[in-house]
């Protein structure tokens, strides 16, 4: 920026040597701006374990636990509330990220992928079992995309999103 306005010089050098530092690699913590891949994997596994532990094509998902077990007894009150607050919480970033608009073209390209796949023969969409775990993905990659669209945007386009909050004066 110090060679757009050679006024002011103090600012214009504290921000040329800030950019230098940054360039030499000496602010290298993603706490201080840079995203790290770290993140991405995280939430692809956490978005992942939420879809296939709620439900999948097997036996060993919550809502099998919760229909064998006795509804009152134990930890599941517990486990019910809890799945329940989970999902609201990625029900509200998927919509709160990607907007009605995005969760619906996330979902469509979802679709087209699935009838790729089914016009090439890699999957049979009459297999229930297949059908289930294509769902099953299907959904963890919906929650994904919420979880990660406004750090996708911040990346690409350089522009932070805030809340607005319209003042009744």
């Amino acid at each position: 920026m110090a060679f757009f306005n050679n006024n002011n010089n103090n600012n214009n050098n504290n921000t040329s040597n800030r950019n230098s530092s940054e360039q030499n690699g000496d602010n290298n913590h993603p706490s201080q701006g840079e995203d790290s891949s770290l993140r991405w994997w995280i939430t692809a596994l956490i978005s992942l374990g939420l879809s296939l532990g709620t439900w999948n094509p097997t036996e060993y998902h919550f809502i099998h636990y919760i229909t064998q077990a006795e509804i009152l007894s134990g930890f599941t009150p517990f486990a019910i509330l809890l799945m329940v607050g989970v999902w609201f919480l990625a029900i509200k970033s998927i919509f709160q990220s990607l907007g009605m608009f995005g969760a619906f073209f996330i979902v469509i390209t979802i679709l087209t992928f699935i009838w790729g796949l089914n016009q090439y023969g890699l999957i049979d969409l009459n297999n229930l079992t297949q059908l289930g775990w294509v769902a099953t993905f299907g959904m963890a990659f919906i929650i994904w995309a919420g979880l990660n669209a406004s750090k996708a945007w911040k990346r690409v386009t350089g522009v932070y999103s805030t809340d607005r909050i319209d003042d009744d004066i």
